[in-house]
């Protein structure tokens, strides 16, 4: 993986997650680098980040590098866990964390919030900035492409960060579909419908350009987004 792309990618998605307030004075992301090192965005508001404004490669193995924020531990231990994950983000989806605090979560309940799926729950407000916590929260999390903390925000986590941020905006727009769905239903949450596994499923398609489409939406004006190529970054999902 070339260096400088990632850097690029990285502050892309951080830049996209600030434009759609899905995070605003906190949060982070970052992208696998090889089985040992990721590169996390700089530590301050993603929104604001600038052009050419590098990440930090942080090892998975080791220690947090000096300045780098205490709960980025937590991608260190699902980089761990799950090879098969190339990027993670840290967000705080106001509609997410609004039903997170009656232990809500956001079903899969149409086709955007099917790519997304059943989400994780961590039914704990504390930040996580020791190891042992966090590697908790990993294991927790297990596959799953989100994980809801009550009270604290979301972590998405995909094959590549761009699907990372993909899910992250899918999670919230499922929020703000249950919270429609509950505030207009008579009956108890647990008794509105939600999608089977069998039609989550059946709407986890990516053909048709269904996230390249996402991106060109997330990242449009970026003054770095054109560097990257879209058919690159989403090739393996078409």
């Amino acid at each position: 993986m070339d260096l400088e792309q990632l850097q690029v990618r990285v502050r892309v998605v951080a830049r996209a997650l600030g434009r759609h307030g899905l995070v605003s004075a906190w949060g982070h992301c970052s992208a696998r680098l090889d089985a040992k090192r990721f590169i996390v965005c700089a530590p301050r508001p993603m929104g604001i980040i600038k052009p050419g404004e590098a990440g930090t490669v942080v090892r998975i193995d080791q220690p947090l590098p000096t300045g780098v924020l205490g709960e980025v531990r937590i991608h260190q231990q699902i980089y761990a866990r799950r090879p098969d994950v190339g990027g993670v983000c840290r967000v705080f989806p106001p509609a997410t964390v609004a039903l997170s605090t009656q232990r809500f979560l956001p079903h899969a309940r149409h086709g955007v919030g099917a790519h997304v799926g059943h989400a994780a729950f961590w039914d704990d407000t504390r930040l996580l900035r020791d190891d042992a916590l966090a590697a908790k929260l990993a294991a927790h999390m297990g596959e799953a492409r989100a994980l809801v903390m009550r009270g604290n925000g979301a972590v998405t986590a995909g094959a590549s960060l761009e699907l990372a941020l993909a899910y992250a905006y899918c999670l919230e727009d499922a929020a703000r579909v249950e919270q429609i769905v509950l505030s207009t239903k008579e009956s108890t949450e647990e008794e509105c419908v939600r999608l089977s596994e069998e039609e989550v499923g059946a709407r986890q398609v990516t053909s048709g350009a269904i996230f390249e489409r996402l991106w060109d939406y997330l990242t449009d004006g970026d003054p770095e987004a054109g560097q990257l190529k879209v058919n690159e970054l989403f090739g393996a999902t078409a």
